[in-house]
């Protein structure tokens, strides 16, 4: 029998407000940005640099970072060994080669931005611009160890409340010098990334202290790292299709994918609260060989993502229009681009299930001393297929439906995956409330289009709130009668003694 854990539940409960908190400033960012900048050449060179940022948080902060590093921190704790040791033998060499990188990409940017955007309009704008934003690599990967390392020790508020720290680093430059364009916004991205860092600092150093004389005995282990950086980067090489084939489309259409993903993937960000919280447990479970312990967890993590997700990618596709208009349509920011934005929005909502199970299943097979090139193999597949259905011809709705085809095909090579003899789970456990949950889905989407159709008229924000409410509604009426104690169980916010 399974017991609430108090202390998890806080630790789940903190990530969550401070996470929220963070996507409230991310969107603040964003309707900064439109309102400021519009959608047009420029926003599209800004988000050509951004590529490096965006590049080197899912790599450094969430993921082959956390992958790697907290393994190998609950691991060291749950040996007993000397933690400021591996502080010292891997935090110094890290520091770095990663600077080293920032500096490359520097003085590599204008060749860079033709290789990624050889459409661009305004290629020297995105040049100056990425020349800022290279210095994400060295703050990133400094705050993704922070994070993992106090993660593993279970210290979870200081490394969620880097997205704070991050965003309000963009707002308060472009707020200050947006006279200088989108490159004020760029500035704000290597402040923001130095931001956190500071914020991680004090927790980092009372917790596992300064790094001693750095030693060559125990280098990041590069088997290890290979599958994870691996997988992460060719996830992340979704965007740079979007990228590269977006600058060849009319101005303004990369920035138009980009708003749509953001504010698609809010969601889907939220729904790995608990499994962030959850992954030094499961890291444990799978050290243990506990494989009982371990399947339970990603069960429990699995179906709570989508017991969160399906029910707002309901919303995100019945609302789209409204959702856009209420965060975004203000100054530079048309009609126009609302309606281009929206419909890309729908397209790409479609895929959040697929993003969700990828971002959670793929944890155990990174949990033990050798990670698994499985998840890497997965997503070649997904890559190969988003590659192949984004042609510039099938425009901007073309890029996303590729991007949402590419990553549920992913999402059921892991799940297929999960039966073998690596995992050992018993994926059938899962497949009647999961099969309720989409019947769930499947009638509140119907509760949601009919609603709507029936505000037509109202302002915006009264038609989003009664036509989220009716979807909810409809969605946990059906878990309800369906009888789930599963999922009423998994979508609470729950430890395990």
């Amino acid at each position: 029998m399974r017991t609430t854990d108090a202390p998890g539940l806080k630790a789940a409960s903190v990530t969550a407000v401070l996470i929220g908190l963070g996507f409230l400033l991310g969107f603040g960012r964003d309707l900064l940005l439109a309102r400021t900048f519009g959608a047009d050449s420029g926003t599209d060179a800004f988000l050509v640099a951004w590529m490096v940022p965006e590049t080197a948080a899912p790599l450094l902060i969430e993921g082959a970072m956390a992958f790697l590093m907290v393994p190998l921190f609950s691991r060291a704790a749950q040996l007993g060994d000397d933690v400021g040791h591996l502080v010292s033998a891997t935090l110094p060499h890290m520091s770095v080669a990663l600077a080293v990188l920032s500096v490359v990409t520097a003085a590599g940017a204008p060749w860079l931005v033709a290789l990624l955007a050889p459409g661009i309009a305004d290629a020297e704008l995105a040049v100056r611009c990425m020349r800022f934003t290279s210095v994400t690599i060295l703050m990133f990967g400094l705050a993704g160890y922070a994070s993992a390392a106090l993660r593993a020790h279970h210290v979870f508020g200081p490394p969620a409340t880097v997205t704070v720290a991050y965003n309000l680093g963009i707002v308060a430059c472009v707020a200050c010098f947006h006279d200088l364009g989108v490159s004020a916004a760029a500035m704000g991205v290597a402040i923001g990334g130095a931001a956190m860092v500071l914020v991680q600092a004090p927790a980092f150093v009372r917790r596992l202290g300064l790094p001693r004389r750095p030693t060559a005995t125990m280098l990041l282990p590069l088997g290890a790292f290979v599958p994870v950086a691996a997988f992460t980067l060719e996830r992340q090489g979704q965007v740079f299709v979007e990228r590269f084939v977006g600058s060849s489309l009319a101005e303004g259409s990369i920035t138009h994918l980009n708003y749509a993903q953001k504010i698609a993937q809010v969601p889907m960000m939220l729904s790995l609260v608990v499994a962030t919280v959850s992954f030094p447990h499961l890291v444990r479970a799978v050290t243990a060989g506990d494989s009982v312990a371990a399947w339970r967890r990603l069960t429990d993590d699995l179906l709570a993502a989508a017991a969160i997700v399906l029910p707002a990618t309901v919303v995100l596709v019945v609302c789209a229009p409204d959702i856009v208009r209420l965060l975004l349509q203000y100054g530079a920011f048309t009609d126009t681009d609302t309606a281009a934005t929206a419909e890309i929005m729908r397209v790409y909502a479609l895929g959040l299930l697929g993003q969700a199970i990828v971002s959670v299943a793929c944890r155990v097979f990174f949990c033990g001393s050798r990670p698994s090139w499985y998840p890497a193999m997965a997503m070649v597949a997904g890559l190969a297929a988003t590659i192949a259905l984004a042609v510039p011809s099938s425009g901007a709705v073309g890029i996303a439906a590729a991007n949402a085809a590419g990553i549920t095909l992913t999402a059921a090579i892991l799940l297929a995956g999960l039966r073998g003899p690596a995992v050992g789970m018993p994926v059938r456990e899962i497949a009647r409330p999961a099969a309720c949950l989409v019947l769930a889905a499947v009638v509140a989407a119907a509760a949601g289009w009919i609603t709507r159709s029936l505000l037509e008229g109202l302002p915006s924000a009264a038609a989003l709130v009664l036509a989220a409410l009716a979807t909810a509604a409809a969605f946990f009426a059906v878990t309800a009668l369906t009888g789930t104690e599963e999922i009423n169980r998994m979508t609470r916010m729950r430890g395990r003694s």
